[in-house]
């Protein structure tokens, strides 16, 4: 397998957590390397559902280790929970579990300012999920954030704490929110920290260490290309680097170690929160929601739902080196008489071949679609390829063809035997 970044080529519940699952067979260590708890990554064993949100999917595997990065935020009380949860259900946390010391902390106020935001901005709002994501990482570009290894450390903790609380308080007032309680949030992070403290340590180090050992690591991306800082349909965007490129920089590993990137995409398309979405359908979505599919896992809400667009997929195969694709829900279009796939945008006469850089004229686009006939035809029992209707398959190698893409893995349901590798 050697070292894999796994990243969403969409914006984000793609269906990441299964093929993370299903790859880290074939791993000996998986990575997290940024965002926060705003990620959502669910798997099935057997009958059991497990939804992750900071613990790496890789945890689902005995003998894997899992690394929580630098690049990634913690709130460490949501950690423990986290763990608290695995744990009641079975998995054991020990030695497989390594959280970086440099990572930045979420805080109570970081989640009010993020709630505030939304309602200051009213019909403009971002759509966040109010988990203090993009408070913490603005904390940490303006260098006052705090970090675990602080947390560590309790009456430096407790002083550095008491300045930011006093200080966002403040801010807090100004928006006619209530106040924070300093006595409160110190207690049950200290606790919080003497809970994870066995598993902090230098996780740089320790992957520099794994390569040196030819060790199989997989980097596994939370949200999509298009919920990027950088590179996404800003500023409807998560706050951290979801390409790529921030595999690197959130965990330590340099781009040379790196030996292959995948990217997870559905059969269509979807997404959270506002901001454009070219394909979006109305009907698609009624008809997904209808069979109870398209929910999101971290904040429950309905997610809309559009036909697949190239461009998008291709924009994201160009930014992030995009090697193979695994393509998931196959098996949500089976009744469809026709699909549908965006090979290009129309805005004011212009047609666009790439994603436009201003979301403005994103919003205004219309897709150019071709289309396929549906297959009609149950595929949550293909084991093979070959087990495949054809026009599955010949919309399947469209679709990757369309991205630049090879296609590696087909998911044709949520459990681990509903993947096909080509």
């Amino acid at each position: 397998m050697a070292n894999t970044i796994l990243v969403g080529a969409q914006w984000g519940d793609e269906g990441k957590g299964k093929i993370i699952d299903v790859l880290t067979e074939q791993a000996d260590i998986v990575v997290r390397s940024q965002g926060g708890n705003n990620a959502g990554h669910t798997v099935y064993l057997g009958k059991k559902k497990f939804v992750l949100h900071l613990v790496p999917s890789g945890i689902l595997r005995k003998r894997k280790v899992c690394v929580i990065g630098n690049g990634v935020v913690i709130d460490p009380v949501n950690l423990v929970g986290e763990i608290d949860g695995l744990e009641k259900m079975g998995i054991k946390m020990g030695s497989n579990l390594l959280i970086s010391e440099t990572a930045h902390l979420v805080f109570p106020y970081h989640r009010e300012l993020d709630a505030q935001r939304e309602v200051l901005k009213g019909k403009n709002k971002i759509g966040t999920t109010k988990r203090g994501i993009g408070p913490a990482y603005g904390d940490k570009a303006a260098r006052t954030g705090l970090r675990v290894l602080d947390l560590l450390k309790p009456e430096k903790f407790a002083e550095r704490l008491k300045a930011k609380i006093s200080e966002n308080n403040a801010i807090l007032k100004a928006f006619g929110a209530k106040p924070l309680s300093y006595k409160k949030i110190l207690a049950d992070y200290l606790e919080a920290g003497r809970r994870l403290q066995p598993f902090v340590g230098n996780t740089v180090v320790y992957l520099h260490d794994a390569c040196l050992a030819n060790k199989n690591i997989l980097f596994e991306g939370a949200q999509g290309t298009f919920l990027d800082i950088d590179h996404g349909t800003y500023p409807y965007v998560t706050s951290s680097n979801t390409t790529a490129g921030g595999a690197c920089t959130g965990s330590g590993v340099p781009p040379h170690r790196m030996d292959s990137v995948m990217g997870v995409l559905k059969a269509y398309t979807t997404r959270v929160g506002e901001g454009p979405f070219p394909t979006e359908n109305t009907e698609l979505s009624d008809f997904l929601h209808g069979m109870g599919r398209e929910f999101g896992s971290t904040t429950g809400r309905a997610r809309r739902c559009g036909w697949f667009d190239a461009v998008a997929t291709g924009h994201a195969a160009m930014v992030n080196g995009i090697d193979d694709l695994a393509v998931t829900n196959v098996d949500g279009l089976d009744t469809l008489d026709v699909v549908r796939v965006c090979v290009a945008y129309r805005c004011g006469g212009k047609r666009y071949d790439h994603v436009p850089a201003d979301v403005d004229v994103l919003a205004q686009c219309e897709p150019v679609y071709v289309e396929f006939p549906g297959w009609k035809s149950d595929t949550s029992g293909a084991r093979q390829w070959k087990d495949l209707p054809s026009k599955a398959r010949t919309y399947l190698n469209a679709i990757a063809e369309l991205t630049g893409a090879r296609l590696s893995i087909v998911s044709v349901g949520p459990a681990r035997d509903q993947t096909l590798f080509l």
